[in-house]
């Protein structure tokens, strides 16, 4: 698989007023993401609300989306989940409707205690979607696992065929960076934190995914620029926009927050299911206040 440059947005589940799954705003998601410039759209992960949906409610979302796409941007299908053989249908399923890529999570009720473990974890997973290259989610603030990924891509290039990269989601640069240069580059390891953009692009990312593209691509596009123009000045301009805009979301709770936020762009995604709450109206004004206050959808709107 050549590898992935560029940005995969990772968007948000949709519900009616009564919580079931709005699938007929898709379509008018992935026009925004292609509008938008982005490479690929993450779906079913942690901004998509995967684990809060039962297996058929992903699969029904994965098959909007690759449908919507019509295969102008690539679809990248989250799998994981805490039962290794639901994974294992969510993968089979994703190859079958022609999804471009499956990724997963650790199982993450019943942990693997060590790396062997997690590769034959993986590996069962990843087995099941042959044809479809894979990527390791790595995400320890919600896993609770900070296994070595260096030993990660040591273990599963060997029992794990398809492996092709890490969805790296977490701020150890030198870890990430580490895997990015693992056997010269073997792997594409795409960066996961949004707020630290412009450092991963110092240490070798080509490629990133993170739920702020969602709503805001065009400033991360625009950092990737200026650092490839050497325009480092106006890169950490753009990064300081991204740092002050999630300084304001994370007052709150990340996924609502971001909700609320694609509610002022315009696209109405519902209330997020239990455990997770949505703002109240008083914090969505809060919220929309010190947006405005740092200038952010101007900055966005700026870039494109």
């Amino acid at each position: 698989m050549q590898k992935i440059k560029g940005l995969v947005a990772a968007p948000f589940a949709a519900f009616h007023t009564d919580n079931s799954l709005n699938l007929g705003i898709i379509p008018a998601i992935v026009e925004k993401m292609i509008r938008d410039g982005l490479t690929g759209i993450y779906i079913c992960g942690t901004n998509g609300e995967g684990p809060n949906l039962t297996t058929e409610e992903r699969m029904q979302t994965a098959e909007a989306y690759v449908k919507a796409s019509a295969g102008r941007i690539m679809i990248f299908v989250h799998v994981g989940h805490s039962s290794i053989q639901e994974g294992r249908r969510l993968a089979e399923h994703a190859q079958e409707i022609g999804a471009d890529v499956i990724s997963s999570v650790s199982a993450f009720y019943f942990k693997p205690g060590d790396v062997g473990t997690l590769v034959d974890s993986i590996a069962a997973i990843a087995s099941a979607a042959p044809r479809l290259p894979f990527f390791y989610y790595h995400i320890p603030a919600l896993t609770n696992m900070s296994l070595d990924m260096v030993s990660f891509l040591e273990q599963g290039e060997a029992k794990i065929p398809n492996l092709a990269g890490i969805k790296y989601t977490a701020a150890t640069l030198h870890e990430y960076q580490a895997c990015l240069n693992y056997k010269n580059g073997r792997f594409d390891i795409l960066f996961g934190y949004d707020e630290m953009l412009l450092g991963a692009l110092a240490v070798g990312a080509k490629g990133a995914i993170g739920s702020t593209y969602t709503y805001a691509a065009p400033l991360y596009l625009k950092i990737m620029e200026a650092f490839a123009n050497n325009d480092l000045a106006r890169a950490r301009h753009l990064q300081m926009k991204s740092i002050e805009m999630v300084r304001c979301l994370v007052k709150y709770s990340p996924i609502p927050a971001q909700r609320a936020i694609m509610h002022m762009a315009g696209y109405d995604l519902g209330h997020c299911r239990l455990p997770l709450n949505p703002l109240t109206d008083n914090e969505y004004k809060a919220l929309k206040h010190s947006l405005d206050e740092v200038g952010f959808f101007e900055a966005v709107e700026g870039c494109r």
